[in-house]
């Protein structure tokens, strides 16, 4: 370990590499856990071409070393002998050594290797897991909300399937920013994208419901109810963490006698699903979602795929 630290202290590249997470920091607006994604990329590819290569500077890095590191991410196996990443990750790997090639060669003006020239991994179309609507019931019915524990858990399970909301996005939601009347707040989600989310009358019902049992002034939407309380900076230690979150959708998907693995992701990926089972077009949904992309939003062509295939069959003149 002293050893890496040393070499990291004295590289050329790692100096690069953190003005590059800088960027994305202030520039780039990307959120805290995406930059930590980043940095274990970039240190990942520094740490293997220091020990396997020459190569010491950004303008000595040739296409054969990303061939020779693209092997050695293919082939790291754990104990018995299983691929240690999967083909995804792999990619996700070389996505941020391109975007970090790319910042130096345009805001730096270093003369290192053309990103264009490294191919992206071919990904299979992932599938996404979402709840059907009867297990969507079971899980929102699961609750007890003749406790305040239960009743905030209520309004939390109903918030993220009737949003999409991201669990980052969920957890940074503060009681002065949720208008219950026109069921609708803003929240800013990656890259610093602004967007407005809607809430169903149901989960708007239950949000009210919940704040009128909170007797406290504190900031955040959803709070916790374990340790003692915490009045430092309007409550902001009392804020739900996303761990928190996790645990809550875990423990009701049990309650509920799922046979999945549910996270706060299945309730996004189960409310986009519905959308588009209701009709509602790609585009819409990737604004809902807070995508980029339409290409991230794609993942959920299983669905559509599906109405078209009932159109077909329903339409088609020959059985």
């Amino acid at each position: 370990m002293v050893k890496n630290q040393l070499r990291h202290k004295e590289s050329v590249l790692i100096k690069f590499i953190n003005e590059f997470l800088e960027y994305l920091e202030i520039e780039r607006l990307l959120s805290p856990l995406t930059i930590v994604d980043y940095r274990h990329y970039l240190i990942t590819f520094h740490d293997w071409l220091t020990e396997n290569t020459d190569t010491r500077i950004p303008q000595d890095i040739t296409l054969e070393n990303i061939r020779q590191y693209r092997l050695y991410l293919s082939r790291l196996r754990d104990e018995d002998g299983k691929p240690i990443l999967k083909s995804v990750t792999q990619g996700y790997y070389i996505i941020a050594l391109r975007s970090f090639l790319r910042y130096l060669l345009v805001k730096r003006d270093i003369a290192t290797l053309s990103p264009d020239k490294i191919e992206l991994p071919k990904q299979i179309m992932r599938m996404v897991s979402f709840l059907t609507i009867d297990q969507m019931e079971q899980l929102l019915n699961s609750a007890d909300t003749t406790t305040d524990i239960g009743l905030r858990d209520k309004a939390i399970l109903e918030t993220l399937f009737s949003t999409g909301l991201r669990v980052s996005e969920l957890v940074s939601l503060n009681r002065d920013t949720i208008n219950l009347e026109r069921k609708e707040f803003s929240v800013r989600g990656k890259g610093g994208k602004v967007r407005v989310v809607f809430l169903s009358d149901t989960s708007a019902r239950w949000i009210d419901e919940y704040l009128k049992t909170r007797k406290d002034r504190f900031k955040p939407l959803f709070i916790r109810y374990s340790r003692d309380v915490n009045y430092d900076r309007a409550g902001e230690k009392m804020r739900l963490t996303t761990r928190s979150i996790r645990n809550i959708v875990n423990h009701y998907s049990k309650k509920a006698g799922i046979p999945i693995n549910v996270t706060p992701h299945t309730l996004r990926h189960s409310f986009a699903t519905d959308l588009l089972m209701g009709g509602a077009d790609l585009r819409s949904v990737q604004e809902m979602l807070g995508h980029e992309s339409i290409r991230t939003t794609q993942v959920y062509t299983h669905v559509t795929n599906k109405h078209l295939k009932d159109i077909h069959k329903s339409f088609h003149g020959r059985k």
